[in-house]
């Protein structure tokens, strides 16, 4: 590492939004090399935001961060509700939420533990937050994760690859029960408004049908393709469908209003809603497997523990450098930055003229439209 840090003698670092496998690699590279290379104090933040807003912070040594690089989850916790512009601070006699803007708080905290930088290690929502605090004069540098691969300027997140190799595999399994018993099987991916998880493992576990977002789904053209498939003595059918997808003309399935949220709208069940119509109109047995949280957990696969190291540590040598207000990218194999600010309130989707979605038509693959 090369540059300037001598104005700089204590960093925080946080962990925001759902967990993901890396997080720790990235909180052990951060703090091992801001010890051992710039001498510097880190402090750790608990439950991301949450911590900022209501003063939880802890040093971090080196020995707090050795054997944490092939655990999943995050060391420091995490939450996806603490937001400190608009932050549940109370309930009114219905019941419902009273928001605040706490940005202040923050402020008063972030000076109050010295923290000359912060160093915010999130998804979308968590660069959102992040940008706020630029906007009040703390630097920050942004590292991306997040299983939905979606966030702008960046080819890839880490977690991601893990995610995709744990629903591919479970994907494989139901494959097999799908055969065993001539059903027609969904199985319910992970990626909110982003079909990048469901066209991965959907490819790599050979589904028949793959549902994402991007692409609304004529029901009775995948109802056809399950009864074809029937027909030419395939009894079974493998669909892999996104939590975010939706019919023609219709819309995304709700699981529940998470009223206390940023992001209060919870997508999920549109896996079972299809069974029924696919049952109802085929005749065929079908049935439903919501992965749900599995597919978040666990240790990072090899390529996550390199790409989220990598990540860390270009991140420490924009702090080395004084290169502020940046979010390490991965565009066209090489690391690089973007302003953080470009990278909040927004989402990453598959391009309807992306080479997989061609990829998958040419082997027959249904993708619903």
């Amino acid at each position: 590492m090369s540059g300037d840090s001598a104005q700089i003698s204590r960093i925080g670092i946080l962990t925001g939004g759902g967990d993901c496998p890396g997080l720790n690699a990235v909180i052990r590279v951060v703090t091992k090399a801001a010890i051992l290379k710039l001498g510097l104090e880190v402090v750790g933040i608990e439950d991301g935001f949450l911590g900022l807003i209501r003063n939880r912070m802890r040093p971090l040594e080196t020995r707090d961060v050795s054997n944490i690089l092939t655990v999943g989850g995050t060391i420091l916790g995490t939450t996806n509700k603490a937001d400190p512009t608009r932050f549940a601070t109370s309930h009114d006699q219905d019941g419902n939420p009273v928001f605040e803007d706490v940005t202040q708080r923050v402020l008063e905290h972030v000076r109050e533990r010295r923290l000359d930088a912060i160093i915010c290690i999130g998804g979308d929502g968590t660069m959102s937050g992040t940008a706020n605090l630029i906007s009040h004069g703390i630097p920050c540098i942004g590292v991306p994760k997040t299983i939905d691969n979606d966030l702008m300027h960046t080819e890839i997140t880490f977690g991601f690859s893990t995610a995709v190799q744990t629903a591919t595999e479970c994907l494989d399994r139901i494959h097999s029960t799908a055969s065993s018993h001539h059903r027609v099987m969904l199985v319910e991916l992970m990626g909110r408004n982003a079909g990048w998880l469901t066209l991965h493992a959907g490819l790599a576990s050979g589904a028949d049908v793959i549902l994402i977002p991007e692409l609304p789904y004529d029901i009775e053209l995948v109802c056809k393709t399950c009864q074809e498939r029937s027909k030419r003595g395939k009894r079974f059918t493998l669909v892999a469908v996104s939590e975010g997808a939706r019919p023609q003309g219709g819309q995304q399935v709700v699981d529940k209003i998470v009223h206390d949220s940023p992001d209060p709208v919870r997508l999920g069940g549109v896996s079972v809603v299809l069974a029924e119509q696919i049952a109802a109109l085929t005749r065929l047995e079908t049935r439903a497997t919501i992965l749900g949280h599995v597919q978040r957990g666990g240790a990072p696969i090899a390529f996550d523990r390199v790409l989220a190291t990598m990540f860390g540590h270009q991140a420490l040598q924009l702090l080395a450098a004084r290169t502020f207000n940046q979010m390490v990218v991965m565009r066209a194999g090489r690391l690089g930055t973007v302003p953080l600010e470009s990278v909040a309130n927004q989402q990453r989707t598959v391009a309807l003229d992306d080479p997989l979605l061609a990829m998958a038509r040419d082997v027959g693959t249904c993708l619903g439209d």
